[in-house]
């Protein structure tokens, strides 16, 4: 049966850390937070925008809402553009198709912003479909966009995650399915590894041989 491989995007098919970076600034700046050290910055690339200012920044109630609200008006004017496509990524996609792997994006970013950047780079008609969170942080979380995901494509299995966070392997995990680490993104080999990744890999042009030796 044909496989389904899920991707995530910021930190696995971008590098989307610049424009990231520039609206967690602008969000700290309109709440007068301190500016945003480098690992809060780092910290910020993966998960929901409410979790990631609860967690990393220790905001509560209506200060979320407002940074998520500048953040996004940041984010939405030009700064989710700023995106780098990681070397081996296209040929990694054509690969996949070629071989008759059916994919998607499974991604914690707001679904209408994840299609911008992909037709931004190029990307979107490489995947059959895109899966994000809602603005209104109804679905926001990994394992909500993976589940929006297969279901998309009832009867696709195996199916995989190829994601660079924990919240990846994790959201994978949920539904049954294996997640193979991205360890070229922000999270890096030893978060993926710790999470449960069930291989981790440096490159892109190393996955089809990870999900072979999977599906073995």
């Amino acid at each position: 049966m044909t496989p389904l491989v899920l991707f995530d995007l910021d930190g696995t098919l971008v590098d989307s850390t610049p424009g990231i970076a520039a609206s967690v600034r602008a969000a700290a700046a309109e709440l007068g937070l301190p500016e945003p050290t480098p690992a809060q910055l780092r910290d910020m690339v993966g998960p929901p925008l409410q979790d990631g200012f609860a967690t990393v920044f220790g905001l509560t109630g209506a200060d979320v809402d407002r940074a998520v609200a500048a953040y996004r008006a940041h984010h939405s004017a030009g700064a989710l553009l700023d995106v780098t496509v990681y070397d081996g990524v296209p040929e990694l996609l054509r690969t996949l198709r070629e071989g008759g792997a059916v994919l998607a994006v499974a991604t914690s970013k707001p679904q209408a912003f994840a299609v911008r950047v992909l037709g931004h780079v190029g990307m979107l008609r490489a995947f059959a479909s895109v899966h994000g969170a809602t603005f209104d942080g109804a679905v926001r979380h990994k394992d909500q966009v993976v589940a929006a995901a297969l279901a998309a494509h009832p009867g696709r299995r195996p199916a995989v995650l190829v994601g660079d966070r924990a919240q990846d392997v994790l959201g994978a995990a949920a539904h049954g399915l294996a997640c193979v680490g991205a360890g070229w993104g922000p999270g890096g080999p030893g978060e993926l590894a710790g999470a449960g990744a069930a291989l981790v890999v440096a490159t892109p042009g190393e996955v089809p041989a990870a999900l072979a030796a999977l599906d073995g």
